[in-house]
């Protein structure tokens, strides 16, 4: 196990990556993470982490016009992906499949289903305050090494 500069293997960390909206921003996303979590010794969550991450630095790429930022931050036993994107409009995830009309296609619709069946918690937030507005949104989900 990769330890911090401390000696510390549980020291918090956090990292930001700038996003271009570019769909082959997705595939350097997906990778620099799951160098991140080799290096800080976590490799038991990087298949969990990969697929979340991917879905929503996917759906800030789909379904924006602007950059993102992929952000991870880890508060041991707990890794939290956050994805930024400049639109303010709340995820919205795909109907249940009996309620699908038409049905999505299993490549597309699912993502924030996956996201939540994956993970421990997950949701988003509007940064900043009603006294200083932000523009944008967060949406973001934790993954918990399990011991």
């Amino acid at each position: 196990m990769l330890m911090s500069e401390t000696g510390d293997p549980t020291e918090p960390w956090t990292y930001t990556l700038s996003i271009p909206n570019d769909p082959r921003a997705v595939t350097i996303a997906r990778r620099t993470l799951r160098l991140t979590l080799a290096l800080h010794g976590l490799p038991q969550l990087t298949e969990a982490a990969e697929l979340v991450a991917t879905e929503l630095v996917t759906n800030a790429v789909r379904h924006t016009k602007g950059p993102a930022t992929l952000a991870l931050r880890w508060s041991a036993p707990i890794l939290r992906i956050a994805v930024w994107d400049n639109d303010p409009r709340p995820p919205t995830p795909a109907p249940p499949l009996a309620a699908a009309a038409p049905i999505p296609t299993p490549t597309t619709g699912r993502g924030l289903a996956l996201v939540e069946e994956c993970t421990d918690n997950w949701g988003w937030y509007a940064p900043g305050s009603q006294l200083k507005p932000s523009v944008g949104k967060f949406v973001w989900c934790e993954l918990t090494q399990v011991a």
